[in-house]
């Protein structure tokens, strides 16, 4: 090793001379003076060399004794460490023996504690959605720290803590049965937080001015964004304000299992939020059965004045040109010395003018009555195009990604419906005073050219 030092240190040596050398050319001004200063740069260089070399030795030494140190901590760590290990072997046989010893000392008592373990678990369950914990919070506290000691192997429950469990059961099924008030915060649709007084009844509703509420995930009150409809809401509202007597309540019997049937109430969609499921082809189902309804009604009314006069008419010897009888009437007078065929011809004539104006928006309401139904089954392909759509895209695991489609196809099937079925029925009446007044416009004219052919 020594050898391979000492041959790089003459390279190092070496290549320091020939750099000198080439500076020394540039500035020597002759070849004594240039072997002046190799011979001082080489003396320089070498008591260098030598220096380093020396350190290099020093380190080396260091390194011997931090390697002899690490062996010295690794072989005593060692040591602790099998003493350690045999340490826990003694620790872990003693405590087996404890937890045997603990057992056979606890006997009929451990399973006294698992019941107790499971009671309070039941009961911790019915506390997270009772409503009686609005009115005394931290409940739940106590009995995850029964819980918890139970189910350690180092402590055991107190006498105090088991009673208290027992009081804890019965105060949840004595409140469960009352009807009281108490202030506390409520959380407003808008996210504010106001204190008021609230009424509870029992473990099923929790009201505050006239409105329902219920209690998050937070076991905070929050008030209900959709309400009942309004005779529950004045209901409660009486409830809050009654001091004495019985006051009628809705009450919702699944209130203490969160009140699922009050929420699938409130959800349900209302008339017209179903009407705007229907989309496009709804709106449009829906304007068809407005103008159905007008234009029948409008008939109804103008046929019921031409019926009125066509009535007097036929009360009256005078013909008179307000309504379709008085016309054909006067056309008879007219021709009274014509022929018993040119007088046929001249009644019927007169007739078919007065057909159309009677017979006016008939038509429309059979079309509409046929195009109804079309239209609902064009809204039902549309709302299963869109069902299609939405299995497409988020599969068919999701049935709320499904229910707008299905939603839109049967509305408009319905609204399709709704409007086919009325409108036949004002069609057949409308059709019904319309082919009265023909009928008797008919019988008239008929009667008249029978007269004149017995007078011919």
């Amino acid at each position: 090793m020594k050898i391979s030092i000492a041959k790089r240190v003459l390279a190092v040596a070496a290549a320091g001379l020939f750099s000198v050398s080439a500076v020394a050319q540039d500035k020597a001004s002759n070849l004594d003076q240039l072997l002046k200063m190799v011979q001082g740069s080489k003396v320089a260089e070498s008591a260098e060399h030598k220096k380093r070399e020396a350190d290099f030795r020093r380190q080396k030494a260091n390194q011997g004794s931090l390697l002899r140190q690490a062996e010295n901590t690794r072989t005593s760590e060692e040591a602790r460490s099998a003493a350690l290990e045999k340490k826990y072997e003694e620790q872990e046989l003693l405590v087996q023996q404890k937890r045997q010893q603990l057992d056979e000392r606890l006997g009929s008592l451990k399973e006294l504690f698992g019941h107790l373990t499971s009671t309070a678990g039941d009961l911790r369950a019915n506390m997270d959605t009772s409503l009686v914990s609005a009115q005394y919070p931290g409940r739940a506290e106590f009995l995850d720290q029964l819980i918890d000691k139970m189910n350690s192997a180092t402590k055991l429950p107190t006498i105090q803590e088991i009673e208290r469990l027992w009081y804890e059961m019965q105060r949840e099924t004595v409140e469960a049965g009352k009807v009281v008030k108490f202030n506390t915060t409520v959380i407003l649709p808008d996210g504010e937080q106001v204190d008021q007084e609230v009424v509870r009844v029992g473990n099923f509703n929790i009201v505050s001015n006239g409105k329902y509420l219920e209690m998050n995930d937070n076991q905070k009150l929050a008030e209900l964004i959709r309400q009942p409809s309004g005779k529950f809401q004045s209901m409660a509202a009486d409830l809050q304000g009654a001091s004495s007597g019985f006051s009628p309540f809705g009450v919702d019997p699944t209130g203490p299992t969160g009140g699922s049937l009050l929420k699938a109430l409130i959800a349900s969609p209302s008339l017209a939020e179903r009407w705007h499921q229907g989309g496009i082809v709804g709106y449009i189902i829906t304007g068809v059965g407005v103008v159905a309804v007008l234009l029948a009604i409008w008939r109804l009314i103008v046929l019921s004045g031409v019926n009125a006069k066509v009535n007097a008419q036929l009360r009256s010897s005078t013909p008179n040109t307000n309504n379709p009888l008085g016309r054909v009437l006067s056309v008879a007078e007219e021709n009274k010395g014509v022929d018993g065929e040119t007088l046929e011809l001249k009644m019927e004539e007169a007739v078919l003018k007065e057909r159309p104006a009677i017979e006016s928006g008939l038509n429309l309401l059979k079309i509409i009555a046929m195009v109804a139904p079309l239209l609902g089954l064009l809204g039902t392909v549309t709302g299963m195009i869109i069902t299609f759509q939405a299995i497409t895209i988020f599969g068919a695991g999701d049935p709320k990604a499904m229910a707008g489609g299905i939603s839109s196809a049967l509305i408009t099937t319905v609204l399709g419906l709704c409007v086919a079925i009325p409108t036949v029925l004002l069609h057949t009446i409308v059709n019904g005073r319309a082919k009265r007044i023909l009928h008797i416009l008919d019988e008239r004219s008929a009667g008249i050219v029978a007269e004149n052919a017995e007078r011919k």
